[in-house]
């Protein structure tokens, strides 16, 4: 290949990584969305923390496969902790959180507003920790954000709240994804996104498998429902939302990435309509168009 025919080919890579890296916050709302209807037809079948131990076995298997044929770089002995850690709050906590607080009658939608709220305590968190400058125009986006999940999820409010230690697993798993955003941006900037998943999911299934055991029986189902969403959510969440996710943490600010996360609730709406025949009425529509807006107003940046 000569100089310029090289030239020519990376110039050709360089818009379609461009237009991929444009396109990757939407993605990763859609398969994060994903995971509640993924949820609704695995879980009636395992025990939550059951389904995520199993989940995270096969995940672990499959990254440290990956891990080796294409060579990555394993973390060093001083690196694992902090990525162990991070992994433990975004896995186990997060996911431990949402499976446990809907095994306690939390209403999904209910549990979506108060994970809604993790974009409002990430960016008052950014500032003291990451050294990250969140503007009033921010705070509004935030604000107007919370306004729109708040509307969207609020017919599940009237459903009730569940009993007091499933809101509290649902508060639990906010906060745990708020700290494991906040620690990946600042301590695991470094990882592997192959090699370091392996580890974060090495250590959350310590923390699950024992609940499982002991707590749950390891009940599971092998039924057909059951094997479908153990097979989205391990290659589809697990790796591939996981994994934008981190990209996103990485290449900007933790309040804007957090910020995408407005955007579940509404997004679990639209397919839950589309796959269920769910109903969408006007004020929802317009809870949807606040969240868009809340996003936009969140990552604007003049110049782009």
């Amino acid at each position: 290949m000569t100089q310029k025919s090289a030239r020519a080919s990376a110039q050709g890579k360089a818009p379609a990584a461009s237009l991929w890296l444009r396109a990757l916050p939407a993605v990763f709302v859609f398969l994060w969305s994903t995971g509640f209807i993924a949820g609704k037809y695995g879980m009636p079948h395992a025990g939550p923390f059951t389904f995520l131990s199993i989940r995270y076995v096969v995940v672990i298997v499959l990254m440290t496969g990956l891990a080796l044929v294409t060579g990555a770089p394993w973390p060093k002995r001083s690196e694992i902790l902090p990525i162990a850690v991070s992994g433990l709050f975004v896995h186990a906590g997060y996911l431990g959180g949402v499976f446990a607080a809907l095994s306690f009658g939390v209403e999904a939608g209910v549990a979506a507003l108060v994970a809604g709220l993790q974009p409002v305590l990430t960016g008052a968190l950014a500032g003291p920790l990451l050294g990250e400058t969140v503007t009033r125009r921010q705070w509004l986006g935030l604000g107007i954000g919370l306004a729109g999940v708040a509307l969207v999820v609020r017919t599940k409010l009237g459903l009730g709240l569940g009993t007091p230690i499933g809101m509290g697993f649902s508060i639990f798993a906010m906060a745990s994804i708020t700290i494991g955003t906040l620690m990946q941006k600042r301590y695991c900037a470094f990882m592997d996104l192959r090699s370091g998943s392996v580890v974060q999911f090495l250590a959350s299934a310590v923390v699950t498998l024992p609940i499982a055991i002991f707590a749950e029986g390891f009940r599971v189902q092998w039924t057909v429902d059951f094997l479908l969403a153990l097979g989205w959510l391990c290659l589809v969440l697990s790796i591939g939302a996981i994994s934008a996710m981190y990209v996103l943490i990485r290449r900007g600010a933790a309040a804007e990435v957090a910020s995408l996360f407005f955007l579940v609730p509404p997004a679990t709406a639209v397919i839950a309509w589309a796959l269920f025949n769910e109903t969408l009425d006007p004020l929802s529509l317009g809870g949807m168009a606040l969240v868009v807006l809340a996003v936009a107003t969140v990552t604007y940046k003049p110049g782009r």
